[in-house]
């Protein structure tokens, strides 16, 4: 009896445990759909760049607005015509490009959605340079951009100009959130902060300015730069500089300024860093009418005065002129000091580099990880080409950037090799990279998770429901179980029942 008692009431267990299990599982289930049912948010942010400005829209799950690592990019169009800081004498003509990208964003986002969309502008190099140049044609622009989206749908949040640190930072935490630095699901499918995980630097290069931000291999070392950002309870001290002037087409401005000082401002110029046989004619505008440039500004300067640029191809004094941009004498040989007398921590661990320096190697054929050798050998062939042969080579051929790819290739060389010192050794360490699934690596994510407070002190931790096919497999498994405890608890019944309908024989002892 005690036997058959044992395995009773172990399968009772059983069956008990099996049935509350499935009703719990079924009911989170449906709760956390529940809670899923508010669909989504959404979050646009334009990049105002020197060069050119791109919308970015941005959507997550609505219930977690002050929750973690649901971020992700949903469209991106790039804005026609030249960045926003061209448009000082004419205000007014930013509203017709701007439209064509509103009117494909108005249709992403449902229209019920549309007055709860936060819109941020975020200025960079280009209107930092036009602010320090001419302060009231500045703020027009952005006054104009003011009156442009009073008379749109979404809630604009203002257009400001970003500091070169704050840009610089903004791209750092982007390259992290997206590589899953700050955040990642372990085994249960919950946001944790990862183990010992390490962050990515980030090398960002724009047209007019260009950022390096990482964590110093000694933190407590205080640099210029240094930024404590606190991120999901963590506190990160970041170094940042942003290169002023630096960026692919100021920085190309000036190599041929100088050309013109060296060819004693002659109306016809070689540039060894263009394509053989390719040429151009620039204004003297075009070439002094900037910041950048203005120190070497001829005496005899006339805007609208031609110059013929004539392009020679010759890689070795290519590299020589580009070097001039730098000043490698300012730091007198101190160790933490790279150039332009900048004091810099040494640069260490893994980086992404986006932005100009993906599309300049993606021009010489080169993406991801990759030798200085195989790098160094790409740019002297890519350098040698006659301008006809690089029609035939570029994936897509774009003038006003296919004759810059070999002075951009040039100056990423100094800047990495001799600005940053990467070496033989440490720059396959660097990941030049375009994108984390379908999210561009820019600082625009950054500047929106940090402005809508998507980043919080305190990381809650993310609850996701089971997916459909555990789900479903913890459903079978634990209705087997119990119908198997329920067959067994049957079977035992029936045994028992069966052993009392025995009859009992009585042994008479009839004595002899």
């Amino acid at each position: 009896r005690m036997l058959t008692r044992t395995p009773s009431v172990v399968a009772q267990v059983f069956l008990f445990l099996s049935i509350v299990l499935v009703i719990a599982i079924a009911v989170i289930q449906i709760n956390q759909q529940q809670i899923l049912s508010p669909g989504l948010k959404y979050g646009i942010v334009l990049d105002a760049g020197s060069s050119r400005t791109t919308v970015y829209v941005y959507e997550w799950p609505a219930e977690k607005e002050n929750n973690t690592g649901v971020v992700s990019q949903t469209f991106k169009c790039n804005v026609k015509g030249p960045g926003i800081s061209s448009y000082e004498s004419r205000p007014g003509a930013l509203a017709k490009p701007l439209d064509d990208c509103l009117n494909k964003v108005k249709e992403r986002i449902p229209d019920h959605l549309h007055k709860n969309t936060s819109v941020y502008l975020g200025a960079t190099a280009g209107m930092r340079l036009l602010r320090l140049q001419n302060e009231s044609a500045a703020n027009e622009v952005l006054a104009s951009i003011q009156n442009y989206f009073r008379a749109q749908p979404f809630e604009f949040r203002g257009a400001q100009i970003i500091t070169g640190p704050e840009e610089g930072v903004y791209g750092w935490i982007t390259a992290n959130y997206l590589m899953g630095n700050f955040l990642e699901r372990n085994l249960w499918r919950t946001w944790v902060h990862p183990y010992r995980k390490d962050t990515m630097g980030a090398l960002d290069l724009g047209g007019a300015s260009t950022q390096i931000s990482f964590i110093p291999e000694d933190p407590e070392e205080h640099f210029n730069g240094t930024l404590q950002v606190k991120l999901y309870g963590y506190n990160y001290n970041v170094y940042t500089h942003s290169y002023q002037c630096y960026g692919r087409d100021e920085a190309e401005k000036r190599l041929l300024a100088l050309l013109l000082q060296k060819s004693n401002a002659s109306a016809n110029v070689d540039n060894p860093c263009y394509p053989q046989n390719y040429n151009t004619a620039l204004t003297m505008k075009y070439l002094f009418g900037g910041l950048c440039t203005q120190s070497l500004r001829p005496a005899n300067y006339h805007p609208n005065q031609l110059v013929n640029f004539h392009g020679t191809g010759d890689p070795g004094l290519c590299q020589e002129m580009v070097s001039l941009l730098f000043n490698f004498t300012a730091c007198r040989d101190r160790e933490d000091c790279l150039f332009n007398g900048i004091h810099q921590p040494k640069a260490k661990g893994k980086f992404v580099a986006f932005s100009g320096f993906y599309y300049t190697m993606n021009a010489l054929n080169l993406s991801g990880h990759f030798s200085l050798d195989d790098f160094n050998s790409s740019m002297w062939f890519f350098c040698s080409q006659s301008w006809a042969q690089l029609r035939f080579m570029l994936p897509k051929f774009e003038e006003i950037y296919a004759r810059s790819y070999c002075f951009s290739a040039n100056f990423i060389y100094y800047l990495l090799v001799h600005g940053y010192n990467f070496n033989a050794e440490t720059w396959p360490q660097i990941h030049f990279q375009k994108e984390v699934g379908n999210s561009s690596i820019a600082w625009s994510l950054g500047y929106m998770l940090s402005l809508t407070n998507m980043i919080p002190a305190e990381g809650k931790l993310i609850q996701l429901p089971l997916k459909p096919p555990l789900f479903a497999g913890l459903l079978v498994f634990l209705t087997a179980t119990a119908l198997l405890c329920l067959l067994f608890l049957v079977y035992l019944c029936i045994v028992s029942h069966h052993q009392k309908n025995i009859p009992h024989v009585e042994h008479v002892f009839v004595p002899e």
